[in-house]
């Protein structure tokens, strides 16, 4: 279906390095359909839905196959949370198409999907001296008696990471799985260059 080339142009040919154990934990996506949508009829034709306008303008609708949520505007804007590929994150847009439809609503079919967050997590082959890497790298923020974890800022790609003593790492921000593998890889040449890897444990 040529609505979801986008999002699977963004991922096509993308692999995860086996060395980190690279994990998507969230994607989040989102999508303006281009028409207003009745979010009291779609309420009252379905379970699972939340919506609660005078504390928040939007319907929720919690999904278990897949394991997702969707945030259904009147505006047309539709967001994705929770989803962990991008199988799921076109399946939730899908449902979320047929319900709107089901309310005799037309949806346009040249909307595009756009990748907003992708968080990811992963191991490195040992832990991490996180006072060495504060006192060496720039844009890092570590306040332990606030939180255990370090928080680095990478300009190329644009993400964000959390460091943890253990080697665990944390991605957020990138907005291709491309970018995760590439900050990964970054980070991970930039603390063995800085000598902040300690030995795994035997």
């Amino acid at each position: 279906m040529n609505k979801y080339k986008l999002i699977n142009d963004i991922f096509l040919g993308d692999k995860m390095p086996k060395s980190f154990n690279i994990r998507i934990e969230n994607i989040v996506a989102s999508a303006a359909l281009g028409v207003e949508v009745p979010l009291e009829k779609i309420v009252s034709k379905l379970e699972g839905m939340e919506y609660e306008p005078e504390q928040f303008p939007g319907l929720v609708y919690r999904m278990e196959k897949p394991k997702a949520a969707a945030l259904i505007f009147g505006s047309g804007k539709i967001v994705c949370t929770g989803a962990r590929n991008m199988d799921d994150v076109n399946e939730v847009f899908k449902k979320v198409v047929k319900i709107v439809q089901k309310t005799g609503t037309r949806v346009p079919k040249g909307f595009k999907v756009q990748i907003e967050n992708i968080v990811a997590s992963a191991k490195l082959e040992g832990g991490l001296n996180l006072d060495t890497i504060a006192f060496k790298l720039e844009n890092s923020e570590y306040e332990p008696e606030q939180f255990p974890g370090l928080v680095l800022r990478m300009d190329e790609p644009k993400v964000a990471f959390l460091l943890f003593g253990s080697g665990k790492i944390v991605c957020t921000g990138a907005r291709s799985v491309k970018d995760v593998n590439l900050a990964v890889e970054k980070v991970h040449k930039k603390l063995k260059s800085i000598k902040a890897m300690t030995k795994p444990r035997a």
